[in-house]
């Protein structure tokens, strides 16, 4: 640990709900307006190919907060059961989160926001201040979150809510020692009709949404998925969650700025998985579809790294990471911390990428592994293959050759030794990193929500729900 941690960055860490790497501005859409995190990116580092550990909420968000894989850790599906009630369950329990090391070293650490992971009403994992939703979605106004341990109902903006509150945690932080802060948006999350101020929606009254081409429906299509006679008020939704979350996000920056701490501020922003609004067919991410996709717009997510004096400013890297690189690099970013069981963690710092320095080949060959229960993925630059156990059906594409991964050539006899060489670097890496009490390919995951704890731990109760 380190000698003072008055030394150390404060950190922010925003975190979009069901946001896709295309719905920024500075990622190049033309259309969506978000010039606070436009502003963000050009003042830091924008990472243009990091991807999730699973297209889905809860698996994505538990590994950002321990550095494990959903086959580690367990969460395989959004939480459905044990979020509040008369059986809550702590889905994380016993396992290592960052915020439990950075309050340990003396950080005070704050949640806003979306929490998802079991047990809502009981501060864990280091959090002191702790306003959560109860649950993980709901509306946007009249949601059910948790103050003081208190179930209560928020009338307001349920995004200008969360930045309320997340301004009151800054404002009593002006005299402390470091702060460590999540501010976890629902947003852009569904539902998007009637659930945002009028100002935002109609911004875009008249776009085209030509960044979101609405192809026929994926035959894989599950049947809530948010299709309509008219995708225009989807869309319309979709785009003004994204502005609204974007103008609070300048509020947490211009409280930074107005409090003198910017400078010494580290702001991360990302999303827990990517999302679909048309592309390939699909609305949705991973669960869009039955069997689960793995298209890059379900499993890419947004993400910008900012410390102006430190982090590269205007800069974009095309670096593939992960979301099991992040604690590593955020614990190597702020020095000085040791993960008690670190050489069982997967990812890898990617401190030198995000610095702007040379990496010295310790990432030259990065490959990328995402799950959903039972189907799984590894990614290179060149070539994707999904596995789906057990009995497939499978896909290889060549994103080089074929980047909308619009042909699969798992069939094409030319194509049989990329297959073969990336199953079989799937199967190594899961074999080093899987728990067998935990793994996903052994687990019946619907994406209709996990009830129960994996594995043995759930005592033979019922895992997962076989529909919605």
């Amino acid at each position: 640990m380190g000698s003072n941690p008055r030394q150390r960055p404060n950190i922010v860490f925003i975190l979009s709900d069901d946001q896709g790497p295309w719905a920024l501005g500075c990622a190049g859409n033309g259309e969506i307006r978000t010039p606070h995190l436009d502003r963000l990116a050009a003042e830091g580092t924008r990472f243009s190919s990091f991807f999730c550990t699973s297209p889905v909420c809860s698996p994505a968000r538990a590994s950002l907060l321990t550095g494990r894989i959903p086959s580690q850790h367990g969460v395989h599906d959004w939480i459905r059961g044990g979020n509040v009630g008369e059986r809550p369950i702590e889905y994380l329990a016993g396992q290592t989160a960052y915020t439990e090391l950075l309050a340990a070293d003396g950080y005070t650490c704050g949640l806003s926001g979306k929490w998802h992971l079991g047990d809502s009403r009981t501060p864990q994992k280091g959090f002191t201040h702790w306003y959560v939703h109860q649950t993980g979605g709901s509306a946007y106004y009249n949601a059910p979150m948790i103050r003081d341990g208190e179930l209560i109902r928020e009338p307001g903006y349920l995004t200008d809510v969360i930045t309320d509150d997340a301004l009151t945690f800054l404002d009593a932080q002006r005299d402390g020692g470091p702060f460590y802060l999540s501010v976890h948006y629902t947003a852009p999350h569904s539902p998007w009709i009637d659930n945002h101020p009028r100002e935002y929606v109609e911004m875009y009254d008249d776009c085209a949404f030509d960044s979101c081409p609405q192809e026929p429906k994926h035959p894989w299509s599950i049947r809530t998925a948010p299709w309509s006679d008219n995708q225009q008020e989807n869309l319309k939704g979709y785009f003004a969650a994204v502005t609204a979350m974007d103008a609070n996000i300048g509020r947490i920056l211009d409280k930074l700025e107005e409090m003198g701490v910017r400078g010494d501020t580290l702001v991360c922003f990302m999303s827990d998985n990517g999302f679909n609004c048309g592309h390939h067919g699909i609305w949705g991410k991973g669960n869009g579809t039955f069997p689960f996709n793995m298209f890059d717009n379900s499993v890419k997510v947004p993400a910008i790294f900012s410390q102006p004096g430190r982090i590269p400013q205007g800069r974009v890297c095309d670096e593939l990471v992960s979301g099991y690189d992040f604690m590593p690099t955020l614990l190597e970013y702020v020095g000085g911390f040791t993960h008690p069981e670190a050489e069982k963690l997967p990812g890898r710092s990617f401190l030198p990428e995000l610095l702007g320095e040379e990496s010295g080949g310790g990432r030259d060959d990065i490959v990328i592994y995402d799950e959903y229960g039972p189907v799984r993925m590894v990614r290179t630059r060149e070539w994707k293959y999904v596995h789906r156990y057990p009995y497939g059906p499978h896909e290889l594409y060549h994103i080089a050759a074929d980047p909308e991964e619009r042909t699969n050539l798992i069939d094409v006899p030319e194509a049989e030794e990329h297959r073969r060489a990336m199953l079989d670097r799937l199967n190594r890496w899961f074999v080093t990193y899987a728990d067998p009490r935990r793994d996903g390919s052994r687990e019946a995951v619907t994406g209709f929500g996990q009830l129960e704890l994996a594995g043995p731990d759930g005592q033979g109760r019922k895992t997962y729900q076989e529909e919605g």
